[in-house]
């Protein structure tokens, strides 16, 4: 049951595990009712996400032509209510706990890297119960990089120990990622992702969470023969 202690998988948080759009929406409005501003549209919301928030900040203020000066200010208010209301709306992906409960039965160390600062992020996972889930969590403010920089999905490989074996996202953002850290790439094909998925090249797609664990072990079998 454990012949796969020695490898290692990273996961991404939003638009992988999770379902965030709602909650994100959310507190974007919020933030823009408290600067005066009349609200937006969920969707291009989501078109704003996979950088980060400061980025998502910077991206609503450019849309209302909003002072640079302000982003502080917009930032903080940001922050403050999204940290109130991190999981109200969000939810994981149908077949998520299932699927990490299996790999992890199934003996593979399994991290998170996102783009969301840690505390939010941890936030997320332990009101959702899939914090027992992950040795190692990595957020976007954990270094002065974040994805698509590699060096956020190294270090939460680093912090995992053994081989890593996969990364798995959603988005642009985590393809990129994973090419430049030259790392297996698995791509949930229903989350934010706006790109074709063969032009993400990912090594493994999927749709619904109950395939992932009986492709990882295909990958892994794989690797061992490679070995």
């Amino acid at each position: 049951m454990n012949r796969h202690t020695g490898m290692s998988i990273v996961f991404d948080l939003d638009g992988t595990l999770v379902d965030s759009a709602a909650d994100i929406h959310a507190a974007v409005n919020r933030m823009l009712a408290d600067a005066g501003e009349a609200p937006m549209s969920q969707e291009k919301v989501a078109g704003f996400v996979g950088h980060g928030i400061p980025t998502l900040v910077r991206r609503v203020m450019a849309d209302r032509a909003a002072p640079a000066e302000q982003e502080p200010e917009w930032l903080s208010a940001m922050l403050a209510h999204y940290a109130a209301h991190p999981a109200d709306l969000t939810r994981p992906y149908p077949g998520v706990p299932k699927a990490l409960a299996a790999l992890q039965a199934g003996g593979y160390r399994l991290g998170l890297c996102t783009n969301k600062q840690r505390t939010l992020s941890e936030q997320i996972l332990d009101a959702l119960g899939l914090a027992p889930f992950f040795s190692a969590v990595i957020g976007g403010d954990s270094l002065p990089v974040t994805k698509p920089d590699p060096a956020p999905l190294h270090t939460a490989f680093a912090a995992l120990g053994g081989t890593p074996l996969l990364y798995v996202g959603d988005s642009e953002v985590d393809a990129e990622t994973a090419r430049r850290a030259a790392l297996p790439f698995a791509l949930f094909t229903e989350g934010y992702r706006k790109t074709p998925v063969e032009e993400l090249s990912p090594q493994i797609a999927f749709s619904d969470f109950v395939q992932l664990p009986g492709k990882v072990a295909a990958l892994a079998a794989l690797g061992a023969v490679a070995q």
